[in-house]
C-alpha cells in the first residue's frame, strides 16, 4: 500500500495536523473492508466516486473498476466516467461489491436515493462510508461546528478552515438518513465519538 494524502487541494496548518489522524484511519478502513468481505483475487469491486485512484491507490492488487463523474485519464485501471445518481452502464449483480467512501455526503439530498439503488443494483454487497453529522468536526473544511451552521453563516465560516469546496455542495448525514439508503450501520470511531458511519453488507 502506498501513503497517499487524504486531503491532497486543502491546505494550511489543520491539514498536517489533520492528516496524521486520516491517513492511518483511511488504511485501517480498507483493511477492515478486505476482511468483512473476505476479499480475494476474483472478487469484482466497482469503487464508485473513485476520484484519481480511489481504493486502487490503497489496494492496487484488487480487481477493482472505477466510476467517477468526471474524467480521470490518469486512473491506472478500468474506469468508466458516468452519474451513479443516474443509471450506470452495467448489469444487474455485476461486481460481487460496490465501494463508496466519502461520496454521499456530496450527492444532492434529493438524488440520495438513486444513488443508492444504483449501488444496491450493480453489486450484491456494498461497502459505504460517509461522516457522521454528530462528529464536532467538520472533515473537509475541518472546522469545529460547520456543518450544524445555517447555510450563510457556514459559507462565511469556511473560508478560515482547510477547503477550497463549496460548502454548499456537501450535507453531511445522519445515521437514520444514511441507513434509510444502505441499511444497518456500524460507527467508525475516534474516541468515544462516531466519526463516519459504515453500511456494510456481505455478497449474497
Amino acid at each position: 500500500m502506498s501513503n497517499p494524502r487524504v486531503y491532497p487541494t486543502a491546505q494550511g496548518p489543520l491539514v498536517r495536523v489533520a492528516e496524521r489522524f486520516a491517513q492511518p484511519a483511511r488504511r485501517r478502513r480498507v483493511e477492515q473492508f478486505v476482511r468483512l468481505a473476505a476479499i480475494g483475487p476474483s472478487t469484482r469491486i466497482v469503487d464508485i466516486g473513485c476520484g484519481r485512484l480511489g481504493l486502487r491507490e490503497l489496494a492496487p492488487d484488487l480487481d477493482i473498476t472505477g466510476v467517477d463523474v468526471n474524467e480521470h485519464p490518469e486512473y491506472p485501471g478500468p474506469f468508466v466516467c458516468a452519474d451513479a445518481t443516474e443509471r450506470l452502464p452495467f448489469f444487474d449483480d455485476e461486481f460481487d461489491l460496490a465501494y463508496a467512501n466519502s461520496v454521499i455526503e456530496h450527492i444532492a439530498p434529493d438524488a440520495r436515493a438513486a444513488f443508492a439503488r444504483e449501488v444496491r443494483r450493480v453489486a450484491r454487497g456494498w461497502y459505504v462510508q460517509t461522516p457522521a453529522f454528530g462528529f464536532p468536526v467538520e472533515p473537509h473544511s475541518l472546522l469545529p461546528g460547520a456543518h450544524w451552521l445555517p447555510p450563510p453563516w457556514r459559507r462565511r465560516y469556511w473560508r478560515l478552515g482547510a477547503s477550497g469546496s463549496d460548502p454548499d455542495a456537501i450535507s453531511l448525514l445522519g445515521r437514520r438518513e444514511f441507513e434509510a439508503l444502505f441499511g444497518p450501520a456500524f460507527a467508525e470511531r475516534f474516541g468515544p465519538l462516531a466519526k463516519s458511519w459504515i453500511a456494510f453488507r456481505r455478497p449474497e
